[in-house]
Order: structure tokens, then C-alpha cells, then sequence
């Protein structure tokens, strides 16, 4: 299988303040991407964060001082190139499931889908508002 020619990066917190503190740090560090976070039990969670490897070390650094000023750090890790078979594996990384291949052909990861409720511009011939 192929490997991601990117990194991944998790920071994993007690507490939601401390995992926003963290990705917030962690995105304005470095050139990563903060894709997911993701709730593994009551109170613990983690969040993940693609880039090349030299940003994501930088950016999960960041985050974790972050997270120990706002609340709780429990673990963090940077995994340079993940096999191809770990990405399906981490929830929100649909945007990145089986594009190993493409991946490779570009050395960035993938684009990022619209957030939610941001609006669409107008198609041409339909005005923005009309119903169909």
C-alpha cells in the first residue's frame, strides 16, 4: 500500500477548551490542515492535523503547550508519511480516504470540503434565492 507523502499530527486533551486551544495554536503556527477532532470517551478527545512534516511537528509542539495552559494534555504524536491504510481509519478523513495515490502525485493533501452553511455562489441562469 502507499504511503501519505504528509504527516499527521494528533493532539489528544481532556476537555474540549483545552482541544480548541490547541487546534487554534496548532493552525496558526504552522501550514497544516486541522481536519477532524473526534470524541473517544467522556471528556477525552482528539484532533488531527495534516501537513508536511516539518509544520505538523511544529504545530502539534504548539498545540500541546497550548492544551497544558488551558487544561489537560494526554498525548500527542506525529506520524511522518502514515500508510495508506491508516487515513480511512480516523473519522473526518473522508476528504482523504483512497487518495494515497493522488496524494503522491502532488505532495499535498487533498482539499478540505465547504464548511457547512457557507453560502454557494449563483449558478449562471438561476437567481440567487429562486426556488425550482
Amino acid at each position: 500500500m502507499k504511503a501519505y507523502p504528509f504527516a499527521l499530527g494528533l493532539i489528544e486533551t481532556w476537555g474540549v477548551p483545552a482541544l480548541i486551544a490547541a487546534a487554534d495554536a496548532a493552525a496558526k503556527t504552522a501550514d497544516v490542515r486541522v481536519t477532524a477532532y473526534e470524541q473517544a470517551d467522556a471528556g477525552l478527545v482528539t484532533v488531527y492535523l495534516w501537513g508536511d512534516v516539518a509544520s505538523v511537528r511544529a504545530a502539534v509542539d504548539a498545540g500541546k503547550e497550548a492544551a497544558s495552559r488551558v487544561g489537560k494534555l494526554i498525548s500527542a504524536h506525529v506520524i511522518p508519511r502514515p500508510d495508506g491504510s491508516v487515513p480511512p481509519m480516523l473519522r473526518g478523513s473522508a476528504g482523504l480516504a483512497g487518495s494515497a495515490g493522488k496524494a503522491a502525485e502532488n505532495d499535498k493533501p487533498p482539499p478540505l470540503p465547504r464548511p457547512p452553511g457557507r453560502p454557494r455562489k449563483p449558478t449562471a441562469g438561476k437567481e440567487e434565492g429562486a426556488d425550482s
